[in-house]
């Protein structure tokens, strides 16, 4: 026999109404009566198949009534559902400020780390929510002291995601060295570089961050960017940085022999214009032609076949 609450429903039923209860946009009414026909709160933190309870949801979706009825109801605060994310974590991914307030008010630990590694702080500045960031800094001075399994900072993940006013937050109460490396010894400047976020690579070339630093492989950030297909922060990193187009990683593969394997045909325009050496072979003796013959990138080997008649 289903196991049930004292309403008879199935435990996979009451689960689901659960849910969508606190996730919706409604009156605490519906939440009252629950309490009150089951005569008990502790199906308040039933999980469903993902491992989220009711606190999870209502954080979610900011029902920032909901939150407030569920922990006045003694709910757990730091709940961890599947991937161990606690409801803080979930409020983060949202622009809603009341609801990070009252989970850290009622006790929410902002130094839990999920699976991969993110604190809350982390993924509020992967989403870009500056006033957020800015209070959990108000909160715990050193928030920002904190890195995912594979070492990235949240000024790694602002600068990747284009989170300029998160960037600035963190240059200025974060005490990051401008060049942190995470596990791939990439830095934020590289990172924004192949986003082709110009306004954070220049806010951090400004704080001193080295603009020909080379990752683990020996890519720097203009072979980053022209695999990206990044126009603006190529011509950012030539034109006012100094990049030479053509220095190699350690396969010897240039910016242009990356443009040109990912077909990039504006890139590779432009880092023509710059000076790229179109004949230059890599360790196993090709051309950024032969790349993009490889790739089935007509466009662009027509390209290049016109630059070298």
């Amino acid at each position: 026999m289903a196991r049930t609450f004292p309403t008879g429903l199935p435990l996979s039923v009451q689960t689901l109404s659960l849910s969508r209860t606190f996730r919706a946009n409604t009156s605490c009414e519906p939440r009252r009566f629950l309490v009150e026909e089951i005569g008990s709160t502790s199906f308040l933190e039933a999980p469903n198949l993902d491992g989220k309870r009711p606190l999870h949801e209502a954080a979610q979706h900011s029902q920032l009534e909901s939150v407030r009825f569920l922990v006045e109801k003694g709910c757990q605060v730091d709940p961890l559902k599947r991937a161990d994310w606690t409801p803080l974590m979930l409020a983060c991914t949202k622009h809603d400020l009341q609801v990070v307030k009252l989970l850290i008010e009622k006790g929410a630990n902002l130094k839990l780390r999920n699976k991969d590694g993110w604190t809350p702080f982390h993924i509020a500045c992967r989403e870009g929510h500056a006033s957020i960031v800015g209070y959990l800094l108000n909160t715990c001075a050193d928030a920002f002291d904190c890195c995912s399994n594979n070492k990235r900072t949240p000024l790694h993940t602002a600068a990747l995601q284009g989170r300029l006013e998160c960037v600035n937050i963190l240059l200025e109460r974060g005490n990051y060295p401008p060049d942190v490396r995470d596990n791939c010894r990439s830095t934020p400047f590289m990172d924004a570089a192949q986003a082709d976020q110009t306004d954070i690579m220049e806010r951090l070339a400004t704080h001193k961050a080295d603009v020909g630093a080379v990752d683990v492989l020996g890519r720097n950030s203009l072979h980053l960017a022209a695999q990206a297909g990044a126009v603006g922060a190529v011509r950012l990193l030539v034109d006012r940085y100094g990049l030479d187009p053509n220095s190699t990683d350690m396969w010897g593969q240039t910016a242009l022999h990356y443009a040109a394997k990912r077909g990039h045909s504006l890139v590779i325009g432009l880092l023509l214009t710059f000076g790229a050496l179109h004949g230059l072979k890599d360790n196993m003796e090709r051309t950024a032609c032969d790349l993009a013959r490889d790739a089935n990138h007509q466009d662009c080997c027509t390209l290049l076949d016109a630059h070298m008649s």
